[in-house]
C-alpha cells in the first residue's frame, strides 16, 4: 500500500507527487503576485516569509521524494509505450528535479546572501553562511525566476503528456499516479 509496486506508485510516492506539484504551482504564482509587492503592502514582509518557509519545506520533501524514488522499485511503462517516449519521460523528470534543486538552492543564495539565516515559520532556523561570489543575491534571482519559468514550462509539457497517455492513447499511465498498489 505505501510502497511503489511493478504496476502502480505507493500511497506515499503519489501524496509526496501530489503534494508537490500543488506546493510548486502555488509558490511559482505567489513568486510572481509577490514580486510586484511594494512596500506599503500588508503582505510585503508576509509573502515572501511564506514563500521561503513553503520553498524550504518543499525542499525537503523533495529530497525525501528521491530518496523514496531510490529505494523503491518504478512501476514498469506501459508495454506500448514506445522507445522516444520512455526516453522524454526519463529526461523530463531528470530536468524536473534538477530545475527544482537548482530553483531552490538559488532561493536559498538569494536569502542569506547577507548572512541572515531563514527562518522556517517560527520552527527553525536554516542558517545564512554569507556571501559566497559576487552580486550573489543578483544572479541568483536571475538564476531562480528563469529555473522557475523552466520548471512551469516543463510542468506544463509533463500534464498534457500524462492526459496525452489517459485520453488518447487510453493506457495506465496516469491512473498509476492517481490510484496506489494495484497489484
Amino acid at each position: 500500500m505505501f510502497r511503489n509496486s511493478q504496476l502502480a506508485y505507493g500511497l506515499i510516492a503519489i501524496v509526496t507527487h501530489w503534494v508537490s506539484a500543488l506546493v510548486i504551482i502555488g509558490l511559482f504564482a505567489v513568486g510572481v503576485w509577490m514580486v510586484e509587492l511594494t512596500y506599503y503592502s500588508a503582505w510585503y514582509k508576509t509573502a515572501p516569509h511564506l514563500h521561503k518557509s513553503i520553498g524550504i519545506l518543499l525542499l525537503a520533501l523533495t529530497l525525501f521524494r528521491l530518496l523514496w524514488r531510490l529505494v523503491n522499485p518504478k512501476p514498469a511503462p506501459e508495454a506500448d509505450h514506445k522507445p522516444w517516449e520512455k526516453k522524454a519521460a526519463h529526461i523530463a523528470h531528470l530536468a524536473i528535479y534538477t530545475l527544482l534543486l537548482v530553483i531552490m538552492f538559488a532561493g536559498i543564495l538569494i536569502s542569506t546572501a547577507e548572512g541572515r539565516g531563514i527562518m522556517v515559520f517560527d520552527w527553525f532556523e536554516l542558517p545564512g553562511f554569507g556571501p559566497f561570489f559576487e552580486n550573489q543575491a543578483d544572479i541568483a534571482g536571475d538564476i531562480h525566476q528563469y529555473a522557475a519559468y523552466s520548471l512551469m514550462a516543463l510542468v506544463v509539457i509533463h500534464a498534457a503528456g500524462a492526459l496525452k497517455h489517459h485520453f488518447i492513447d487510453k493506457d495506465a499511465t496516469l491512473l498509476k499516479m492517481i490510484k496506489f498498489n494495484r497489484g
